[in-house]
């Protein structure tokens, strides 16, 4: 089987299309999550919403307990990591990441950004050590096979790469480059624009990027099935 872990992180609820002022991105992840899951019921799926429910801030007290090998850890180390440890533990089980990751802004969500600070852990999904030969960071998920999927949404066009306002677009990036330094480098994306014209560009892209994820979920189904008959 293979596990999907859903996250949604869009400040608004319910979903574009079906529900008043409802979230563009989590359109496309509930997309994405039904077509999988009619394709294969069996498959668990891990949700979470950062979006109605943001992780806490990473504090000076969670760094340090971080930074402390876990047999010189105190209780109260424990506690500060407990949420980080959940979050971690949800991230390790998946195969296929659903990142639902609206533009705020010109980048990340604020509580999308805490998710990934609270996952990006030392010693548990990317290792350290000061006496290690050249690199002293090296990544913990690399042979893990994981997929990421960045489903995502914003208010104005061209962000894509070549596009009139690529060089602001902080979003995809800022996702790519923590997860690529986890080891998590098979990433795929689709994105809609023009939420704020309200058009026909807007409908345009939205059929646009259901299209995309219609493709992604059989590419992603295709390719787990060959890996599995290998």
């Amino acid at each position: 089987m293979t596990t999907l872990l859903h996250i949604d992180s869009s400040a608004r609820a319910g979903l574009s299309g079906r529900d008043a002022r409802g979230s563009h991105s989590r359109r496309l992840t509930a997309r994405f999550v039904d077509r999988w899951r009619a394709a294969r019921p069996a498959d668990p799926v891990i949700y979470r919403d950062v979006g109605a429910a943001p992780p806490s801030p990473v504090t000076g007290d969670w760094i340090h307990a971080a930074f402390t090998p876990p047999e010189r850890r105190e209780a109260w180390m424990a506690t500060a990591l407990a949420e980080s440890d959940r979050l971690v533990d949800e991230v390790l089980a998946a195969d296929v990441i659903v990142l639902g990751a609206p533009m705020y802004n010109f980048g990340p969500p604020a509580q999308l950004k805490a998710w990934l600070d609270n996952i990006v852990r030392v010693g548990r999904t990317f290792g350290f050590d000061r006496a290690r030969a050249g690199e002293p960071y090296w990544p913990m998920l690399d042979t893990a096979g994981k997929t990421l999927v960045i489903l995502s949404s914003r208010g104005d066009h061209g962000y894509a790469p070549g596009g009139r306002l690529a060089h602001a677009n902080h979003l995809e990036p800022a996702l790519r480059t923590p997860f690529g330094y986890l080891g998590v480098t098979d990433v795929h994306e689709a994105a809609i624009e023009y939420d704020e014209f309200a058009d026909a560009r807007l409908a345009a892209s939205v059929a646009a990027a259901e299209a995309r994820v219609d493709d992604l979920v059989e590419t992603l189904l295709a390719a787990r099935s060959e890996a599995a008959a290998a």
